[in-house]
Order: structure tokens, then C-alpha cells, then sequence
């Protein structure tokens, strides 16, 4: 398709531009080190993950009033300490672990593919993470963002319409100017509908060597790539 009209680039962030899989999993061999704890690390970050749509729908549902990412993580992570049998821990301890959410390694790709893109379109996240998450992890892992859009200032969580439109009225743009990119089709299915276009990275390891990830992209989708050094070359930078 002809890129010229497209503005901007929003992207989603955990697994599309960041290894959240690994990076946890490293995160909570190093906790279980620091306090003497002997777990299975890879289910307890899968088990970590599995707990924030749950958590996300009680705040879709009012069950929950508007929370950010940071604190569903930490009840997320009260019920997997449970889960684990995990117990004694300190309130410091638990706060740290909780950071492990603002320092996930990029994947290889990303800083040198974003650093391209960015020298002829606006970059920014379209996450479900709070601003000081997402702010803390451009610091970590060197994600040159030229705004931190999303979840908490639209106070909506994706699939919310609202999330995506909300980025696009900030910009000052009309949907069809902006294209949401992704690793996971059902966030682009969303954004698209609400006239965003749409570019499918493929991640096969988001979820770890053993995970299963779905690599066939729907037809409806702008842009299929492999990382973002190919979606730059796609988009002619």
C-alpha cells in the first residue's frame, strides 16, 4: 500500500517490542536467588501473564475502578506468590519484583529498527502499561519514543476503542494517518476497526521456545514483517 499518507506509528509493546517471556523469567531467578526461593521460573512468569487480562477485566467490567498496570500487577502478583506456595516475603521485596514489568529487554531488532522509523514517522506506544511503566522501560531498554500514549490516558484498556482513538486525537490526526503495530492480530483486528491501519510483526519466541504463537496473519492487515528492520524497509526508510 502507499505509506505516504501514515503519520504516525503506535505500537503495542509487551512482546511486540520488548521479550517480556525471558526478561521475567530472569527477573524471577534473580528474586528467587535474593531470597532463598527454588520455583519454576518459566510457569511463574506464564503465570504472571495469565493473570492480567483477568485483572484488566474487572476494570472493563467497573468490578474494579480505573487501576494502572503497575498496581494490577502487584495484585497479579500477591495471587501468584499463593499460587506458588511463596511466603515471607517483604513489601520491598514484592515492590521490586513488581518492577520487573519496567525493565524488559527489547528484542534485538527493536532500538536499531524504531531508530529508523523514527527519522520519518512519529513513534509512540499504544500500550496497556501506565505512563511510568512505559517511561521506565524506553529508559532500560533504550525505546526512542516520541510520546507515551494508551491504556492510562484514556483511561480504557485494548480493545477499548476509546485506547486507540484516544492516541489519535492527541496527535491530531485522523485514524486512517496512524498504524498500530503489533504482534497480536486481535489488538490490530481493533485498532482497524476503528480505521487505524495495521502492520503484523511476527514473534515466534514471545511466549519462549516452547510457546505457541500464531504466525499467519489475517488478510485484512497493511503490513506483514518479520521485525522492524523489515517493517522500515516495507515503509521505505
Amino acid at each position: 500500500m502507499d505509506s505516504s499518507q501514515i503519520k504516525a506509528l503506535v505500537f503495542d509493546v509487551f512482546g511486540t517490542v520488548v521479550d517480556w517471556h525471558s526478561s521475567v523469567v530472569r527477573h524471577g531467578e534473580d528474586f528467587g536467588k535474593a531470597n532463598g526461593i527454588t520455583a519454576d521460573w518459566v510457569a511463574f512468569a506464564e503465570g504472571w501473564r495469565a493473570k492480567y487480562r483477568p485483572f484488566m477485566d474487572k476494570v472493563r467490567s467497573g468490578e474494579l475502578p480505573w487501576t494502572e498496570l503497575d498496581s494490577l500487577h502487584r495484585m497479579g502478583l500477591e495471587e501468584l506468590l499463593d499460587d506458588f506456595g511463596i511466603t515471607g516475603i517483604s513489601e520491598e521485596a514484592k515492590a521490586d519484583l513488581n518492577l520487573a514489568w519496567h525493565r524488559l529487554d527489547a528484542w534485538p531488532d527493536a532500538p536499531p529498527g524504531l531508530h529508523r522509523l523514527k527519522s520519518k514517522f512519529i513513534l509512540a506506544t499504544m500500550s496497556n502499561g501506565n505512563i511510568a511503566l512505559m517511561t521506565d522501560m524506553a529508559k532500560y531498554a533504550g525505546l526512542p519514543w516520541d510520546c507515551i500514549l494508551g491504556a492510562e490516558l484514556a483511561h480504557a484498556y485494548k480493545p477499548d476503542p476509546k485506547t486507540y482513538l484516544t492516541g489519535v486525537e492527541l496527535l491530531h490526526l485522523k485514524p486512517e494517518q496512524v498504524m498500530m503495530v503489533a504482534a497480536h492480530q486481535s489488538d490490530l483486528l481493533a485498532a482497524g476497526k476503528q480505521g487505524l491501519k495495521t502492520a503484523f510483526v511476527k514473534r515466534p519466541l514471545e511466549r519462549g521456545p516452547k510457546g505457541k504463537v500464531d504466525l499467519t496473519p489475517d488478510p485484512s492487515f497493511d503490513y506483514v514483517c518479520d521485525d522492524f528492520r523489515d517493517l522500515a524497509t516495507q515503509l521505505g526508510v
